[in-house]
């Protein structure tokens, strides 16, 4: 169903008929003025003669004013929101430049090592760390940090380094014995 335009923005709704007004909000704003690139200044990643204007904030590559998607207060390159808008419908929440920058391995490491402080915790710890290293080990990585999956294993050393030590323990005390 396409919404009829009335003068005064006001409408009435398709399922419960309340007079509603909507209001459009523009949600990317494009310059259009690019400023050609000096000999020594940086340049768009699309466009090579364009002049560098921001920094796409999901990749790092460098736009120009005509590349430049403003989304609110963030700045994305054409791809990075393609990408995220390539998922849109019944699969909107999985587009994949809003969960890019979720560092999973670190997740990992926090509550491998985090159970210490509360030591039930230990309990979920396992799983969960167990559930992240299955799940996410071939995650889209970081543009920005370079990432590799020590962290995974790392938090198994977490979780394992206190019954290690108090099996050890355990042990010399009875070898001591024998």
């Amino acid at each position: 169903m396409i919404p009829v335009e009335t003068e005064t923005g006001w409408q009435s709704c398709p399922s419960c008929a309340n007079r509603l007004q909507i209001f459009i909000w523009p949600t990317v704003r494009q310059n259009t003025n690019a400023a050609t690139a000096l000999s020594d200044q940086a340049t768009c990643f699309f466009h090579p003669d364009k002049a560098f204007q921001a920094c796409c904030q999901r990749c790092g590559r460098f736009v120009c004013a005509l590349c430049d998607l403003q989304l609110g207060a963030e700045h994305v390159c054409p791809a990075c929101f393609e990408r995220g808008r390539g998922d849109s419908g019944v699969e909107a929440g999985k587009a994949e430049w809003r969960y890019r920058d979720v560092l999973y391995d670190s997740i990992a490491v926090t509550v491998g090592w985090g159970w210490i402080l509360i030591w039930p915790v230990i309990v979920a710890a396992i799983p969960a760390v167990i559930f992240l290293h299955v799940k996410y080990r071939k995650a889209p990585r970081s543009y920005v940090i370079a990432r590799s999956g020590w962290r995974f294993w790392a938090a198994y050393v977490g979780l394992a380094w206190l019954p290690l030590l108090i099996a050890s323990l355990s042990f010399t005390r009875w070898a001591g014995r024998h």
